[in-house]
Formats: structure tokens, sequence, C-alpha cells
């Protein structure tokens, strides 16, 4: 997991209703409605149960020590959604405990190098990189109007970047690959492959690739990568990768077809995931 920095989520908090506003022009759907089609509910599956689930976010202060803000932020982001939040008082493994004390159904935590939603009413977890990929694929398929028949590019593939192109599959997208470590483009086109029995074309050479595809997930985390001229006008992208891999000129040419937040989609899609798994295992 890419480590954020707290001036990465500083005005999430602030922002919340105006990046539904943007989710919405772009997506037709706000950062719930966005989790919810991600993972397969409707709006109208969570309006009973979301609000009874209580989820606790525990401080982790181990390796580099708590990002400002990113406990606070992601209770923000969860209650946004409807959830009862609340973030513990005590860290660690202390905060652990107090989770469990205060009954939570769900409960979130991170240190440097995962970030999960462990589910205690189903005993399972869900983790931030294979749910970040699914929201942004998501919104990535409602962008562009349906993946379907579609040549997509995924950039870095890594565990977001893995998680989005096994979501892209889904939704019926052609997918071609490209790593900056050729054995990672050829070790996630083998894992498709043969768990979906796909042809994955892998890409060589970054500007080649770009310019025969214009709908990207960039899920790298490299800054200033793509350049605004390598870009078509009618390019869409999912960016979960931070820092943005587009320069600032890239970002203006697309920004109305470019999804792209340090952390909103991948909370939500976190957050609605471990809600699916109680709402199914109560019938």
């Amino acid at each position: 997991m890419t480590r954020l920095q707290s001036t990465d989520i500083a005005e999430i908090s602030a922002r919340l209703n105006e990046y539904d506003e943007e989710l919405l022009a772009k997506t037709g759907r706000t950062l719930r409605g966005l989790a919810c089609y991600a993972v397969g509910l409707s709006e109208e599956d969570i309006a009973a149960g979301m609000a009874n689930i209580r989820i606790a976010v525990v401080p982790i202060g181990w390796g580099m020590g708590v990002i400002g803000g990113f406990s606070e932020t992601t209770h923000d982001i969860l209650k946004h959604l409807g959830f009862q939040s609340f973030v513990t008082g005590e860290s660690n493994v202390s905060g652990l405990a107090e989770a469990l004390e205060q009954c939570a159904d769900i409960i979130f935590l991170s240190d440097d190098d995962h970030f999960v939603a462990l589910n205690v009413e189903c005993r399972r977890v869900v983790e931030n990189a294979e749910a970040t990929g699914k929201g942004f694929a998501a919104g990535l398929n409602l962008m562009s109007g349906g993946l379907q028949g579609q040549k997509t590019l995924v950039i870095g593939c890594g565990p977001v970047g893995t998680s989005a192109a096994m979501t892209l599959a889904d939704y019926g997208a052609l997918i071609s690959v490209y790593d900056i470590e050729p054995s990672r483009s050829h070790q996630l086109a083998s894992d498709l492959g043969r768990l979906l029995n796909l042809k994955i074309e892998i890409e060589m050479d970054l500007i080649q690739a770009l310019s025969k595809h214009s709908i990207l997930v960039e899920a790298t985390n490299s800054a200033d990568t793509i350049q605004a001229k390598d870009l078509a006008a009618t390019t869409y992208i999912a960016a979960p990768g931070m820092p943005l891999g587009l320069n600032p000129a890239a970002k203006k040419k697309v920004f109305a077809r470019l999804l792209h937040d340090p952390l909103q989609t991948g909370v939500a899609t976190m957050g609605l995931a471990a809600l699916k798994q109680i709402l199914l295992q109560k019938g």
C-alpha cells in the first residue's frame, strides 16, 4: 500500500459533498452509489441495514506511525456513507480491544503494509487494495458508458492494478497490461489467462501503449509519468494510484473524464463490501 501523506487527505472530509457532486457528474453515482455498484448492491438493499452497522477505526502507530488525520478521515467517509462510525480513543492493541468492547461489527485499521476491514460479524477480511481496484474499475465502467468489448489498458500490475483488471474482465473489457517491471505484466497476464481463460495483451512500451488505448487504469505510485501529448482528447482514466501518474497538463486535459482520489473510493468500497458480507450471512 502506498503510504499517504497527511497533505494528501487534508481536505477530504470538508469536500465529501462536493466530491459526491463531481462523481455524480462523471459517473451518474454518488460515492455511496458507486461503492454499491462496485460490490453489486443497490442503495435500496442497504437502506435498512447500514445505519445499524457499527464501524470502529483503530489508529495504528507501528512502523512509520499514524498518518495525521487518517483515522478521522476514514471515519468521516464511513459516516458520510451512512454507517455508525467512531475512532477509538486508544491505538494499536488497546484500540482493537476497545473496538470489540464497543461492539463494533467492522474494524478498520492500517499499518505501513496493509489497510484492512476486519468483519467481526462474519470473521472475514476486506483488503483495501482489492476494494480500491474494484471501485475504480466500476467507476470507469460507468464513466465510459460501458467497457464491453472496449480496449482497456491497466498501467501498474501490483495488487490494485490486479484487482482492477479482474473487475474489468467482469465488465467484458479487452485488457492490455503494462508495468515498468515486465515480469509483473507477464505474471498478471498469466494469472488472468489461467483463472478467467482470457487472452491478455502485454505492452512493453508505455508511450506506444497509450497511443493504442483511450480507456486507462493508472495504478502506479509514480508521479508525472503520463504527459498530455500522449493522451487522446477523449481518453477516460480511472487513477487509483498515489501519487497521480498524470502531469498537471495531462490532468487538466482529461479532468472531466478522470476518476482519482487518495482514499474515498477505496474506503467506501471496503465498507460496502463488508456490509454485503453481513447481509448475505443474515440472508
